[in-house]
C-alpha cells in the first residue's frame, strides 16, 4: 500500500494496477487471500480511480478507457467467470442504469451487479418497481444519478463484494445524508476475514444471497409504506 501511495499516487505515475482475485469468490485460497478491503483502500488515495467491472463486456470498455487516460488506476476483477448483464458500455464518472424503477433503487458493483438484478427480477412478479445501477466507476462516481436515484425512489440498497465498512454502501450513505436523506441499507461483508469455501457458497455465507438481498429490500420498501 505503501509503494501504491508513495510511488504511483504521489507521483502521478501512469500505473494501472489490475486487481484479480478481488473479493470473497477466490473461494478455496481463504482469508489470507481474499481481499475484501481493497476498493476502501484505493478510494482513500488522491489522484486514483477505481474501477470494478460487472462482467466481461464492461472489463473490455474500461480497459481501454483506463489505457487512454494518464494516470493512477486501479482494476479490480473476479477471479469467477460472470454472467453478461451489461451493453459492455462504461464511461468513467457515470452509472450504468441497468434496469428502471421507481419504487427502491439497489446500486451495486462487481459480481454483485447480477444477484442485484435478479432481486429486481424476483421484486417485479410482486409489483415492485426496482431500479438497478451498476456504478463499475466507483471513483470518480456518478454523484447526479445515486441523488437522483434517491428523490426518485426514496430508499437504496448497496451491495458489495467487499467490506460494508469502507466500500460502495459507505460511499452511498455518506452522500445521500449529505445532501438527499433517504433510507439506504448496505449489504457486504461484516468486520470479518474470509474463509475456505465454494466461491458462491461464500458471498450467501456472508450475507450476500439473494434471498438476504431480497428481505433487506423489502424491509427499505415496508419504511416506504410501498408493502405490508
Amino acid at each position: 500500500y505503501n509503494q501504491v501511495r508513495q510511488s504511483i499516487c504521489y507521483n502521478r505515475a501512469n500505473v494501472k494496477i489490475v486487481a484479480t482475485h478481488g473479493g470473497l469468490t477466490v473461494g478455496g485460497d481463504g482469508g489470507t487471500h481474499q481481499m475484501v478491503e481493497d476498493i476502501g483502500l484505493m478510494r482513500g488515495l488522491p489522484r486514483m480511480t477505481v474501477v470494478v467491472p460487472a462482467d466481461a463486456p464492461t472489463t473490455r470498455s474500461a480497459t481501454r478507457v483506463l489505457h487512454a487516460m494518464r494516470g493512477p488506476a486501479y482494476l479490480r476483477l473476479p477471479r469467477e467467470n460472470l454472467p453478461t448483464v451489461t451493453d459492455g458500455e462504461f464511461r468513467l464518472g457515470r452509472a450504468a442504469e441497468l434496469a428502471p424503477g421507481s419504487d427502491l433503487t439497489i446500486v451495486a458493483v462487481g459480481v454483485m451487479v447480477a444477484r442485484a438484478l435478479e432481486v429486481a427480477r424476483r421484486l417485479r412478479e410482486s409489483g415492485i418497481s426496482v431500479r438497478v445501477l451498476d456504478l463499475a466507476s466507483v471513483k470518480p462516481y456518478d454523484e447526479k444519478a445515486i441523488l437522483r436515484a434517491a428523490r426518485e425512489t426514496g430508499a437504496i440498497l448497496a451491495l458489495e463484494e467487499h467490506s460494508v465498512l469502507t466500500g460502495v454502501g459507505a460511499l452511498v450513505a455518506s452522500v445521500t445524508a449529505e445532501q438527499y436523506p433517504v433510507p439506504v441499507r448496505r449489504i457486504g461483508v461484516a468486520d470479518l476475514f474470509g474463509e475456505s469455501g465454494d466461491p458462491w457458497a461464500l458471498l450467501d455465507h456472508y450475507g450476500l444471497s439473494v434471498d438476504r438481498i431480497r428481505d433487506e429490500a423489502w424491509e427499505l420498501l415496508k419504511l416506504r409504506g410501498k408493502v405490508q
